[in-house]
């Protein structure tokens, strides 16, 4: 099956991206999730819309992205989520809370660059990955801590 991707998929590709999968993969995951559209031979104006948004938001340099690596993995983070009695987390650390506190930190990250391998669920130290360009990945170290 050949589809557009509309957003980034891990070990698949990018937005404006064509590629070709599996039929279940692409009807069972990518298109009800909206990951992706059908290939037509008249998509390639969307792929050259969604390539010019994606572009829009890219970090162009490697220098850059590697200075703003350095900012990342300089410390920790902390991310203050609403906790019980114990330590347990109602819900779980999302990546839009992370973002945010990245943000607050003094960087700027798109969430759909946040990797989040397992949930986070409990207080204490935690690490993420975050792409932030096709050579570039920083270790973010995530120190979830309580609201008040």
């Amino acid at each position: 099956m050949k589809l557009i991707l509309t957003h980034e998929v891990s070990n698949l590709g990018a937005p404006g991206d064509i590629v070709e999968v599996k039929d279940g993969y692409g009807r069972n995951y990518l298109l009800p999730r909206n990951f992706a559209i059908r290939w037509t031979k008249g998509g390639q104006k969307q792929v050259d819309s969604i390539k010019a948004a994606r572009d829009a938001h890219a970090i162009h340099d490697l220098e850059e992205a590697q200075a703003l690596k350095g900012r990342l993995e300089s410390g920790p983070i902390n991310v203050a989520v609403q906790a019980g009695p114990g330590g347990r987390l109602f819900g779980a650390v999302t990546v839009t809370d992370i973002a945010e506190s990245i943000a607050a930190a003094g960087g700027s990250v798109d969430k759909r660059r946040i990797e989040v391998g397992n949930p986070i669920k409990s207080l204490g130290a935690h690490q993420v990955s975050v792409r932030l360009h096709p050579e570039v990945a920083a270790q973010v170290k995530l120190n979830v801590v309580a609201s008040k």
